[in-house]
């Protein structure tokens, strides 16, 4: 006999129906990835082939020939180049609308968790409700009220209704309650800080983490946005890629051969959102210590 205790025999695998209930989930999640994965690829396959071979070989083998250098070089010959100036309008849309967006989220929700106001609770709660709120339903409304102070077709027409953000100040009033503490803020205000000192010195700097979430998350949704600028804008230089690609393919009903531009302009479109995504990545904290230490 051995010294010790007896190993204990494991316990066998779970069989019948509940290991077919443990499989429902995971089937569901490689169905959601495939439903996400399919598209992307189609359309990374269909960018390689040139205007022939798009409707002339099968739909998911890729082109080994100059199809997608060809089809690039197309799209920037396409009427002088208005791709990449539909390109820079877009960039600059969703630049300046989330940095400007993340900024006022960051200082209504900063408003929301650290001061006593009378109403504040209803204030929230309005707010609250505009995240329910589909954005669909604000364009044509947006698109009077902006009319008739001369705002249409113009850069500001499509920055102003982005400005206000009821989700990320949402997020910005969560950060700012858990990432600065009030005792540091009681320390400031004995020094003689003002209320603007400590938001832009403290605040702004503790909720970095939050506001950089703010900021891609505002940053995607301009950038993919589509029926604002569509009914703001009349004037083709000033389309962002969602509207330009549009008009695009619209006149590839007309013109097959525009086909191949439309997908190979909807894939450069995706590539400065994953370079941003990647670049911002590190900056993302889910311990909100880790923002307040910041």
């Amino acid at each position: 006999m051995t010294g010790g205790r007896p190993g204990r025999t494991p316990a066998p695998a779970p069989r019948g129906p509940r290991r077919r209930v443990a499989l429902l989930p995971t089937a569901a999640l490689v169905v959601g990835a495939l439903y996400c994965v399919v598209p992307t690829l189609w359309i990374l396959v269909a960018a390689t082939k040139s205007r022939t071979e798009l409707f002339s070989t099968s739909t998911y083998v890729p082109s080994l020939g100059l199809g997608l250098v060809r089809n690039v070089r197309d799209l920037s010959d396409y009427q002088g180049g208005i791709f990449w100036r539909w390109m820079l309008n877009s960039f600059l849309y969703a630049a300046v609308g989330g940095a400007l967006a993340s900024f006022v989220s960051a200082a209504c929700g900063y408003a929301l968790a650290k001061y006593a106001f009378r109403g504040r609770t209803v204030l929230f709660h309005t707010i609250l409700a505009g995240v329910l709120l589909p954005q669909i339903v604000l364009a044509v409304p947006q698109y009077l009220l902006l009319s008739k102070v001369g705002l249409t077709d113009s850069l500001i027409g499509v920055l102003l209704p982005q400005l206000f953000n009821p989700y990320g100040i949402y997020l910005c009033r969560i950060y700012a309650r858990a990432a600065v503490p009030d005792s540091l803020l009681e320390a400031g205000r004995i020094d003689g800080a003002g209320e603007g000192r400590l938001f832009f010195s403290v605040g702004l700097r503790l909720m970095g983490p939050g506001l950089v979430t703010v900021f891609l998350l505002q940053f995607i949704a301009i950038w993919n946005n589509f029926l604002l600028p569509y009914v703001m804008l009349t004037s083709d230089d000033k389309f962002p890629l969602t509207v330009g690609l549009y008009s695009l393919l619209r006149h590839g009903a007309a013109e097959a051969s525009l086909y191949s531009l439309v997908i190979t302009g909807t894939l450069l479109s995706v590539l400065p959102v994953i370079a941003l995504f990647l670049s911002l990545q590190r900056f993302w904290r889910i311990d909100l210590v880790t923002g307040a230490l910041k």
